[in-house]
């Protein structure tokens, strides 16, 4: 593989169409696109300092890079690709790739981060910024810690384990998603979704769980939370702590230590298709 070591690149798409090479120890700034339209390079220690640096590539091994905030909008329509041990400061990175592999990533803005794309993979990830995650179609998550709103928003197909999730709206208009061991603070958790589980998680959510259908609560502690379940379908929950308010659930079962307020002012609600049941000495009661 030809190598480019130990270089400054200026000027618009400096390395256009670059084919199995190495590029390392580089600084590239003052020009767009400098790897635009690239094929199965691997990148090392160097740092992006203007837009689209690595658009429409295929098959990149990066290591140790820096996306400084003028590289914002950096890796779009790029495939099979993976990234370790990167600083990325700027905001807007991903979008419409395929095949992401994301490993010992620093977001600094991870605001509209990842937007539409499909089969990412994140390990050890942290992020500031919201909206990250949007639309995409297969996400596997472990050790994530976001602070941002609105994560993965009208995404599919998710798998999240041992993360913590600082995320107002969380998980709305989802489907097919499981969350292990994790904790997720914010208000209005998962409205819209579907087929939702979530095994010996923590969350805390102001109206949470509402608007959903197929919702499995698996060893869940669900704190400082008020009106959940308001119009969910088909609730299957195992909660190991007491509820501040229950709202208006549609159909299932809800196991929990205790509710401070049940609310039923729906009429039009079927009462036999739902049960809360609350701990009664080693056993349960419905209320």
């Amino acid at each position: 593989m030809d190598i480019y070591s130990n270089n400054h690149y200026t000027g618009e798409r400096a390395l256009f169409r670059l084919q199995n090479a190495v590029v390392k120890d580089c600084l590239f700034d003052d020009g767009e696109s400098p790897l635009k339209e690239a094929r199965n390079l691997k990148v090392e220690n160097v740092t992006f300092g203007w837009k689209y640096p690595l658009w429409y590539g295929r098959h990149h091994e990066v290591r140790n890079c820096t996306f400084l905030e003028m590289s914002r909008s950096g890796i779009w329509y790029t495939h099979n690709s993976k990234f370790y041990d990167c600083h990325i400061i700027a905001p807007k990175e991903f979008r419409r790739c395929n095949n992401i592999y994301l490993e010992n990533i620093i977001f600094d803005d991870a605001k509209e981060t990842l937007w539409n794309c499909s089969n990412v993979e994140m390990k050890n990830v942290k992020a500031k910024g919201d909206y990250l995650a949007m639309n995409v179609q297969g996400l596997k998550v472990d050790h994530l810690e976001l602070d941002g709103n609105y994560f993965a928003d009208g995404a599919s197909d998710i798998e999240v384990t041992n993360s913590v999730l600082n995320s107002k709206d969380a998980f709305w208009n989802c489907k097919n998603v499981t969350v292990r061991d994790s904790v997720i603070n914010g208000e209005y958790f998962g409205w819209n979704s579907e087929n939702v589980t979530l095994i010996n998680c923590t969350i805390s959510s102001h109206q949470g769980f509402c608007y959903m259908k197929n919702l499995t609560l698996i060893n869940c502690t669900i704190k400082d939370s008020d009106l959940t379940f308001e119009y969910c379908e088909n609730i299957n929950a195992q909660i190991n702590s007491s509820l501040s308010s229950v709202k208006n659930p549609i159909s299932g079962e809800i196991r929990c230590e205790g509710v401070k307020e049940m609310i039923r002012d729906d009429e039009r609600i079927d009462l036999t298709k739902i049960h809360v049941l609350v701990k009664k000495g080693d056993g349960y009661e419905q209320i």
